[in-house]
């Protein structure tokens, strides 16, 4: 496999196994410096690499050929003839979910379709095929959905099934414009970069946030637009899915040994370290302390 460069930390793919031969992964990079994830993935499998924030370089032959995702962009692998592992340099503040199946239960979903999707006929299973896309809104809210997931462990495989074939299903659309059947003002995709918008601004100002109607104000949505908008694409209510953004930055600040509680807990946006540790527990069920403890043992 590739050498890790120098200064690059080195990451794990979040890996769920909805079924035999399907799973989805997910990477989130929100630190200020490069991350290498990487994964065993045979000739046996399909790969579809959404990148929804950012940029990242897959990276072949131990390096000597690389292909770049941009932000908002799909990138479709498939080649029968070898193996083509997940190795990839994701940049500063990039998201990425992919979705890998194997061939014989990816060809079972289109079987009636193989020959408007072309990589799927006859002539072709023997080649390999590289394509990549732009990602629509309608895809990006399936995406965020995938990213954000915030229900019931038990359910998770199951949601997260749903959503794949959703996202395939986009993806192979005929219809170029089809529309986002969604929330209605969803359709509107100005609406959408407003709620991405309103995501951003939470993020950027963790520490001291604005109220709900500020934040309203701010992205010139109405209240009312915005809880419902949010919660369409991310899920969750717009402190809620701050709380865990919060959380999993203080954990991995915890993780890196840079600072203490109080300093981290500050960091977050809690004036008193007895706020962020209760904060912290309720999220993790253990004490910042106690975690620390736990990772560095």
């Amino acid at each position: 496999m590739t050498e890790t460069p120098k200064n690059v930390a080195q990451r794990t793919f979040k890996e769920t196994t909805v079924e035999d031969g399907f799973i989805i992964l997910t990477h989130q990079n929100d630190t200020n410096q490069a991350e290498i994830v990487e994964r065993e993935i045979d000739s046996s499998f399909i790969q579809f690499h959404f990148c929804l924030k950012g940029s990242s370089i897959f990276m072949f032959n131990n390096g000597s050929y690389s292909l770049n995702i941009k932000e908002e962009t799909a990138l479709l692998l498939y080649n029968p003839q070898r193996d083509l592992p997940i190795y990839m340099n994701v940049q500063p503040k990039s998201w990425l979910v992919s979705v890998v199946f194997s061939i014989q239960k990816f060809h079972g979903l289109f079987s009636q379709e193989a020959n408007y999707i072309t990589f799927l006929s006859g002539d072709n299973k023997d080649k390999k095929y590289y394509k990549d896309s732009a990602i629509s809104p309608s895809m990006a809210i399936v995406l965020n959905q995938i990213i954000n997931y915030n229900l019931n462990s038990s359910v998770k495989s199951l949601y997260f099934k749903a959503k794949a074939y959703e996202l395939l299903s986009l993806y192979f659309n005929r219809s170029e414009d089809a529309n986002i059947e969604q929330c209605p003002f969803l359709a509107d995709e100005t609406n959408v970069l407003k709620i991405k918008k309103a995501k951003d601004i939470i993020i950027a100002r963790m520490a001291e946030p604005p109220s709900l109607q500020e934040l309203a104000d701010e992205i010139q949505l109405s209240l009312k637009k915005l809880k419902e908008g949010f919660k369409e694409i991310y899920g969750d209510t717009v402190f809620s899915f701050l709380f865990d953004y919060k959380m999993e930055v203080a954990r991995k600040l915890l993780e890196s040994g840079d600072n203490n509680v109080n300093e981290v807990g500050l960091k977050v946006g809690y004036s008193t370290s007895s706020h962020f540790i209760a904060a912290f527990k309720k999220k993790y069920g253990t004490t910042p302390k106690k975690y620390i403890m736990s990772v560095s043992s």
